[in-house]
């Protein structure tokens, strides 16, 4: 279903357009062909870009390359080909449509019940809520707005544990979940509360004998990560939610990573709590919102004091642009998710194939089967390659590493390490995020720059030298001196 197109995203649209036409008569031209320009990145210059040719009139944006700029310390002629989607998406233009006249003649304070500008206010951030309980089969009564994925689930796990800590001290996480979540358990375990961190099997899958097996009768809630932001594994969810409902245990989802990417129905996955954030799914940053369940009833402990909005439990005015604007991301991926699904299949197959063609020793971090991944997650790792030296040659492409690099060392994900991945694969591992506006150009220039630094750092190797010499390094006793 097409969603109407106001002004902002037409105009948008059609500079996304001209791209369009540019990048096609560039692929003409053989196999150098680079990608186009996103609509929300229409202004800007690609480091990526191949020269005009000549039948192709330049676009604004690429007639003149810019000076060469430094930026952390790296030198880039343009901005990289973003595929880094687990990050965050761009704003859809149909989003910047719906948030454009909260900006500028519909300001009104949504709590402000004495006048016109309230009211009108009030009721577009109510149509939102509704929008985003239509996305996961909620009741609009249960979504709360917060300002991201981050304060959900600690108003979760917090809010939860301490309402009911006169009765039960027991969570139940997993080592892979976010690190907020993480974090939250480590919080509340130094104050008195015992947690249970289950590992995963090798494609992140958690074991629901292992889940059971740890439930109490004093566990009060279950944390479980819907989809993986590293590995991008989704983890069975309606099996977890009948083992929580049976066990009369609280479960919550961080589902930042899976909302308007899967299907989700609440009451079908007996989901209890969960964290939602907009800017995972083409809306605005700084607004999110926690699901909560009315029946059977969730009951948790407020972590903010204030005027009591959102009905005492996040106080503060609720960013009606950004609520609005969420709600509309909410509309267009519930519309429009199958199509979604079904382009950034297409482009996820072939960024794998193109790579695993050319390379050998290329190794798929997660589940092997799509039907327990999220497909627009594609994290890899490449045997015989430091890690830093293949992120540091592929400054063109904006990806993300699974390793955590600090300034002062390069340690290997956490995610990683709980799927037994070995030590130096972890370090060589990338994760390449598809999604709506990727396109088919720019997946097939990741894959040229990719094989093309590989290779060149492969070729640099002595380890390599003697893989392609048939010497098996895994049975090398190294002597120290």
């Amino acid at each position: 279903m097409t969603q109407p197109l106001g002004k902002a995203a037409a105009k948008l649209l059609s500079r996304f357009a001209r791209s369009i036409s540019q990048a096609e008569a560039s692929a003409a031209a053989g196999p150098s062909s680079a990608p186009v320009i996103a609509a929300a990145q229409a202004g800007r210059h690609f480091s990526a870009l191949p020269e005009p040719i000549e039948d192709v009139p330049p676009h604004p944006a690429t007639a003149v390359a810019p000076e060469v700029m430094e930026m952390k310390g790296i030198k880039l002629s343009g901005a990289p080909l973003y595929l880094d989607m687990q990050a965050t998406t761009p704003l859809d233009p149909r989003v910047i449509d719906a948030m454009m006249p909260l900006m500028t003649e519909q300001y009104g304070n949504p709590h402000s019940r004495t006048h016109m500008y309230g009211w009108e206010s009030e009721d577009l951030v109510e149509g939102a809520r509704l929008q985003v309980a239509a996305l996961i089969g909620a009741d609009p009564k249960e979504i709360i707005f917060t300002s991201g994925a981050t304060e959900s689930n600690n108003l979760a796990l917090k809010g939860v544990a301490n309402f009911y800590k006169g009765k039960k001290k027991h969570i139940i996480t997993t080592q892979t979940d976010h690190k907020c979540v993480l974090d939250s358990a480590r919080y509340l375990s130094q104050r008195g509360f015992e947690v249970t961190y289950l590992p995963v099997q090798s494609d992140g899958l958690l074991d629901l004998k292992l889940l059971e097996e740890a439930i109490r009768p004093d566990t009060a809630i279950v944390s479980v990560m819907m989809v993986n932001n590293e590995i991008g594994t989704l983890q069975p969810m309606k099996e977890i939610g009948e083992l929580c409902r049976k066990n009369k245990v609280f479960f919550h989802t961080d589902a930042a990573q899976g909302i308007g990417k899967v299907p989700v129905n609440v009451n079908e996955m007996n989901i209890d709590l969960m964290s939602i954030s907009a800017h995972k799914l083409y809306g605005p940053k700084g607004i999110g919102a926690i699901y909560i369940r009315r029946r059977p009833r969730v009951r948790l402990e407020a972590q903010m004091s204030g005027g009591g909005q959102e009905r005492g439990i996040r106080s503060g005015t609720v960013p009606a642009p950004l609520a609005v604007g969420f709600g509309k991301a909410c509309e267009v991926a519930r519309t429009e998710m199958e199509v979604d699904t079904a382009h950034i299949k297409t482009l996820s197959d072939r960024l794998y194939a193109g790579i695993n063609d050319q390379l050998e020793h290329v190794i798929l971090n997660g589940p092997q089967d799509q039907t327990q991944r999220y497909v627009g997650n594609l994290n890899l790792s490449f045997a015989y390659v430091e890690g830093e030296s293949l992120l540091m040659g592929l400054k063109d492409l904006a990806v993300s590493s699974g390793s955590a690099c600090t300034s002062a060392s390069l340690e290997p994900s956490y995610v990683l390490r709980a799927l037994g991945v070995e030590e130096d694969m972890a370090h060589t591992s990338l994760r390449f995020g598809i999604g709506r506006f990727t396109t088919e150009a720019e997946v097939d220039r990741a894959i040229a720059l990719t094989v093309q630094h590989v290779s060149k750092l492969r070729e640099m190797s002595p380890l390599w030298e003697m893989v392609q010499e048939g010497v098996d390094i895994k049975n090398i006793q190294w002597s120290q001196h």
